[in-house]
């Protein structure tokens, strides 16, 4: 370098100077603010950082493709249903916009897809044919106290003939014995007929105790002078002789209240390959919120939601068969709150985490345990600390699943409480008499917590906020991977993206986490500007993938394997396979994913071959498709192949 250009660079230098100088002296905390991210970013972008902490970034997708997405799943072809139904938008609903999105991670593609009904609030699960079941959905949105202009609520019509049912049209109206009030019913209802009571030891006849059926109905006219405020007895307009002698409605107050969210008995199968829904028969009560488990026999059980007339479904649930695509009661009642965790246990019962997402009385069903769907037996866990926080806590099958471990993390009060739980719970269901036993605690309260079980043994936790919906800017910015083998949480890198109601998250087959949705009731600490729904989808990925060394190899193999049978896949790196894992595909919503579950595998390793066993247990390994990862001693799992267990 001449003298010349070194003075030049020297004058540069000493004005570049000058002039950071002179800004950091008008505006000092904005360059402090510019310097502080500027090297935050430098941080998280270190490879060691990476290799400690993992990595999120943000897939943005294009404006005409982004929905707010309710549900997700990860489909056999290892794209990813996305779907919003109306988004929690009444606009949409009004307008019957009903959305669906399947995105490609691997090729970045997204596409629409027609989508036949509300399927905001729906339920599903992964079927044995790799078909996703989605059953519920949304009839009609609630109406806040304020907004409702005509008196309404609950009418259950009796029938009191023994000798046939009766079926009473939309439009039925119903007038007060006392109060001399008329209302009108929304939909069509069948009642059944009375069943006819014996004394066993005589066989004597008894009476006969009335059909029951469920109606909503509002008044004719509009106004508070329509109220009714106690419980009276109402005819039935349109009958005549013994049917109206025998048929009668009961109602409580009906009034101008909140009316909440009821449900539609729609039930569809998404085929992944020809990524469509396909209609099946539908179910035998609406439901809005409902949790579907697949059980021993690989049908389907349908719990809760709420119904046609925004009621809690009243502990009757149903079965859909996947061979007959029909669906059947249940013998026995019983009652849960909406989206209820339930897991299809080793020995074919089902357990309760206690975990749900909303509705239903708070003393009622609530309670964890073990139920045997067959005899309806219950039988109650101990041990659960912050017993009265568990709603909008998340609960996820440790891996592996062969251990039986439930996690149970984080939670809040009933309904719109502020009050949030820190806490994890942890229960061996292996134990002859479980009971839960606190793990290691989060830092901060945390409802709507997203955890995805790693190819690796580890859970990803992340996400959720301290109070309801977000509600005072109290969205937790933080991940954990949590350690089943030490039972330590580890924090690692941020999520850049709050997280809490109508968010989920999905392990991909590449071994990355992708989050969806999100939808923050105000977007201030001082709950004066609404939020706006989330629409951006968020990718972690683990640290386990920036290793220095590169990761296992796994291709070939069959397609499909029986249970107790085996299959041979190749590896060049077969020798150093330290771990093999099965791994059931997400359906996530609302807190809920009650179909993930990570197998280990027993495998031999020759050469560049790597021979797996697939375990006999019809109830740890559901049939369907899964994901097989092979892990490293390093735990760097390769990417997934997808076996079809059948």
């Amino acid at each position: 370098m001449n003298d010349r250009a070194g003075r030049r660079r020297a004058r540069r230098l000493a004005i570049g100077t000058a002039v950071v100088l002179a800004l950091a002296g008008m505006n000092g905390p904005w360059l402090y603010r510019f310097s502080t991210e500027k090297y935050h970013q430098y941080k998280i972008n270190k490879p060691e950082y990476k290799a400690a902490n993992g990595k999120w970034e943000i897939i943005d997708f294009p404006e005409e493709y982004r929905q707010n997405t309710i549900h997700a799943a990860l489909l056999r072809t290892g794209k990813v249903l996305l779907v919003a139904g109306s988004g929690n938008n009444q606009d949409n609903f009004d307008a019957k916009r009903f959305d669906t999105r399947i995105w490609d991670p691997v090729k970045g593609t997204i596409k629409k897809v027609p989508t036949p009904a509300d399927l905001f609030c729906t339920g599903h699960t992964q079927l044995a044919n790799g078909n996703l079941l989605i059953a519920g959905g949304t009839k009609r949105y609630e109406k806040l106290k304020g907004d409702v202009t005509k008196a309404g609520g609950l009418m259950i019509v009796h029938n009191e003939n023994p000798d046939k049912p009766i079926t009473l049209p939309a439009g039925t109206k119903f007038t007060g014995k006392q109060n001399g009030k008329t209302f009108v019913s929304k939909d069509p209802v069948l009642v059944p007929r009375a069943k006819k009571v014996f004394d066993k030891a005589t066989g004597r006849f008894l009476r006969n105790d009335p059909g029951l059926g469920r109606i909503y109905v509002e008044a004719q006219k509009r106004g508070k002078k329509h109220e009714t405020g106690t419980q009276d007895n109402y005819r039935v307009h349109g009958l005549k002789g013994a049917d109206a002698k025998n048929t009668y409605g009961i109602a409580q107050k009906l009034a101008l209240d909140k009316k909440d969210f009821q449900g539609i008995r729609d039930a569809f199968e998404f085929d992944p390959v020809a990524e469509k829904y396909i209609k099946v028969d539908p179910m035998k009560e609406a439901r809005w919120y409902p949790t579907l488990t697949t059980l021993s026999d690989g049908k389907i059980l349908s719990v809760s939601g709420l119904d046609d007339i925004g009621q809690l479904v009243p502990g009757k649930n149903e079965i859909f068969d996947p061979k007959t695509k029909k669906w059947t009661y249940t013998d026995k009642v019983r009652q849960f709150p909406t989206y209820p965790a339930l897991f299809l246990m080793q020995n074919g019962k089902v357990f309760y985490s206690g975990s749900n997402a909303g509705y239903g009385p708070d003393d009622v069903g609530r309670e964890p345990g073990v139920w045997d769907v067959d005899t309806n037996k219950f039988t109650k866990i101990p041990g659960l600390s912050d017993p009265t926080l568990m709603e909008t806590s998340g609960t996820v099958l440790l891996p592996p699943a062969q251990d039986e471990k439930y996690m149970v993390v984080g939670g809040g009060g009933v309904g719109e409480s502020e009050e949030s739980s820190e806490k994890t719970r942890i229960v061996d269901l292996k134990k002859a008499d479980p009971r839960f036993v606190d793990g290691p605690s989060l830092d901060k309260g945390t409802r709507y917590p997203n955890a995805s079980v790693l190819p690796d043994d580890s859970v990803l936790i992340s996400g959720g906020s301290e109070d309801y919906r977000g509600r005072g800017d109290s969205n937790v910015f933080e991940a954990r991977l949590y350690d089943t083998e030490k039972n330590e949480l580890k924090r690692v890198a941020d999520p850049l993206v709050g997280r809490n109601y109508h968010s989920g998250s999905i392990l991909l087959p590449d071994g990355r986490v992708m989050f969806f949705g999100s939808d923050s009731l105000y977007a201030d600490k001082a709950n004066t500007k609404p939020g706006k729904f989330e629409q951006r989808i968020e990718i972690y990925t683990p640290p386990y993938l920036y290793g220095e060394g590169d990761r296992p190899s796994l291709s070939g193999g069959p397609q499909t394997i029986e249970r107790g049978g085996t299959g041979t896949f190749t590896s060049s790196d077969a020798a150093k396979v330290k771990n093999v894992r099965l791994i059931r595909p997400s359906a996530a919503t609302h807190v809920t994913d009650v179909d993930q579950r990570s197998i280990a595998l027993d495998f031999k390793a020759s050469g560049d071959e790597l021979t797996v066993t697939v375990p006999k247990n019809r109830n740890l390994v559901q049939a369907g498709w899964y994901m097989i990862f092979v892990t490293d001693a390093d735990g760097t799992p390769s990417k997934a192949q997808w076996v079809k267990v059948p």
